[in-house]
């Protein structure tokens, strides 16, 4: 599955949307990638996370233990690569602000993937790699569905992206003006 089929999916589900977005990374964009849309579609959601599993098993060499998913957004697709994968899928989730697996245990040691659904700045998947290393996990990959920064964002681990899809995004002072003259809509999940 290449980056045009993983926007077909994408524009199928009506998840491609126009105007101006704050993204979880602060950042805003004139477009916004609304995966929810995309996860509510069992179907859609199985196409792509088989592809991202097929993807990982070409990128990670040796075995795989986990797969880890950040809460929310990386919740279902981990869930749907884990199960393509045949590992058990477990999550981290905020606790005053910090990602801890608040509900599981993994040995110390373990194989871990961090799978999460779309990247811009990868500060989601630093934070499960420090989580994940401080509990004695071994990360030997992150993956994601798309990633925003077309290959440029270093999460400290390889990246494995089943899309890469550059679209432009702005810290809050440098609006270009027609960004600048649209109220700004901030659909993410992080801060929930």
């Amino acid at each position: 599955m290449n980056t045009e089929a993983v926007l077909a999916v994408f524009r199928e589900a009506g998840a491609v949307l126009e105007g101006h977005f704050i993204l979880t990374s602060g950042l805003r964009s004139p477009v916004f990638l609304q995966k929810a849309r995309v996860f509510m579609h069992a179907d859609k959601t199985e196409r792509l996370c088989r592809a991202l599993a097929a993807r990982i098993r070409e990128a990670v060499p040796g075995r795989i233990d986990y797969v880890v998913g950040p809460a929310i957004g990386g919740l279902i697709p981990a869930y749907e690569t884990s199960r393509h994968l045949g590992v058990p899928a477990v999550w981290v989730e905020r606790e005053q602000g910090v990602f801890r697996l608040r509900r599981f245990e993994i040995e110390k040691g373990a194989r871990v993937v961090i799978v999460e659904d779309i990247v811009t700045t990868g500060l989601s998947i630093r934070e499960t790699i420090a989580c994940l290393r401080e509990l004695g996990a071994e990360v030997v990959a992150a993956a994601c569905i798309i990633d925003r920064s077309a290959g440029r964002t270093d999460v400290g681990v390889p990246l494995v992206a089943l899309a890469e899809y550059e679209v432009p995004a702005y810290p809050a002072d440098a609006l270009p003006p027609e960004l600048a003259a649209i109220p700004a809509v901030k659909p993410g999940s992080r801060n929930i």
